[in-house]
């Protein structure tokens, strides 16, 4: 595992990228993650760091050898228009997702949770779209504890409307099309990628029970992208269909580095 200096010196860095929106080369190689739990201890200092406040996650059951799993800064959770990205490539990248909205706690304890106690626990299920940035110039170069480290891509998310929690439920397939002005329609047909919209939710509370950690009520967890993710313009008016769900309006700015 990485030693502590090693480790505040990554989240230092990747820090600064996110206040700043500069997208830049790997991190340099005394301070790379190699191992799962060093791109994780990077993760809690990077929070610290910006001295943000978790309001959700984002996960997936994670395949073998990886952990799919982030926090989401409460700073960075958008529930008005125009919502403000960086987007140096001119547009918005965007995942339309569901979203679980807690409504009490599930600390740790010292045996697992039934599903039917998590589902419980959830007082609302909405659509959002998760805002999608790198703060590495060339993710694609990127080994995967260092995507790890600096959050899986995300730079936030936008709320919109509460759905059904009952259709939301059985939604492991749904039609995704993004209407935009400057373009016709885009249509996906969009599948959940673990099948279960829920049950990436149930391994998030296991994981982080099986560490000492819990949920809180009012966060906000994300469990998997519809249709990979999208390219929205800026500054015009965005729709994004969820099937019979229902559907997100929303415009973007480009934010100014500082």
């Amino acid at each position: 595992m990485l030693n502590p200096s090693g480790i505040a010196k990554a989240a230092r860095i990747l820090a600064e990228r996110r206040r700043s929106g500069v997208q830049a080369e790997r991190l340099p190689k005394d301070c790379r993650p190699e191992d799962l739990e060093s791109a994780l201890a990077i993760q809690a200092a990077v929070t610290r760091d910006l001295g943000a406040h978790i309001g959700g996650w984002k996960c997936l059951e994670p395949p073998p050898g990886r952990l799919v799993v982030a926090p989401i800064h409460a700073e960075d959770i958008h529930r008005g228009v125009p919502v403000s990205v960086w987007a140096p490539e001119g547009f918005a990248r965007i995942e339309p997702e569901l979203a679980f909205v807690l409504g009490r706690d599930l600390p740790p304890r010292d045996y697992p949770y039934r599903n039917s106690e998590v589902d419980q626990a959830i007082a609302h299920t909405h659509l959002v779209l998760e805002l999608i940035h790198s703060r590495y110039a060339d993710p694609a170069e990127v080994a995967f504890p260092e995507m790890l480290a600096d959050g899986l891509l995300n730079q936030g998310l936008f709320i919109g409307p509460e759905v059904d929690p009952e259709l939301a439920l059985e939604a492991s397939e749904l039609p995704i099309t993004l209407h935009t002005r400057s373009a016709g329609p885009e249509r996906h047909q969009g599948r959940h990628p673990n099948t279960h919209p829920r049950a990436p939710l149930y391994w998030l509370v296991e994981f982080l029970r099986s560490r000492g950690k819990g949920l809180k009520a009012g966060e906000i967890i994300i469990t998997g992208s519809y249709a990979g993710v999208l390219e929205a313009p800026m500054e015009e008016p965005v729709r994004v269909q969820f099937g019979e769900l229902g559907e997100i309006s929303v415009s973007f700015k480009a934010r100014i580095q500082a």
